[in-house]
């Protein structure tokens, strides 16, 4: 059963109010240990005619692989990335509705490693990253309290 995860005000990928963002909604997949999303990139970030930037599709794949992180929910885990290599199988389209999966491979206080995937329609890979993700300093994660009120799930 899916759970979906709450979503802050201003971020790029999964603001709710950001106008410019992509208002991406996360859903988890505790059975599966992993996190889902669909996504239609718009022809605005185009890098080629109908054909997704791959500075957008990396800030998708680094979003989905961050939020792996929040699988059990707990706010507080939330980390920064700190390494992010992407590879490139084959073009994302725009205007078409893609799957983004996230999964943590190895958790820990300090650091972590996920991995993500785009996925196009008929199931093959787009693009694939790996992260290395770390805790961020308390001056950094403190700037996060107080968007905690409006961290919440859409209706």
């Amino acid at each position: 059963m899916a759970i979906r995860q709450p979503s802050s005000r201003s971020c790029f990928v999964c603001g709710r109010d950001n106008p410019v963002g992509l208002h991406v909604r996360w859903d988890n997949h505790p059975d599966v240990g992993e996190i889902h999303a669909t996504v239609s990139i718009p022809a605005h970030f185009n890098g080629y005619p109908g054909v997704a930037h791959g500075g957008i599709v990396a800030a998708l794949l680094d979003e989905a692989a961050g939020r792996s992180i929040l699988l059990d929910g707990d706010f507080d885990q939330l980390m920064v990335t700190a390494k992010l290599e992407v590879r490139y199988h084959q073009p994302a389209p725009t205007e078409t509705p893609l799957l983004l999966v996230g999964r943590l491979d190895r958790g820990g206080n300090q650091h972590a490693e996920a991995r993500a995937e785009l996925r196009l329609p008929d199931g093959s890979v787009a693009a694939r990253a790996t992260v290395l993700l770390a805790r961020p300093p308390a001056e950094i994660s403190g700037r996060w309290q107080a968007e905690r009120p409006y961290w919440k799930v859409d209706e």
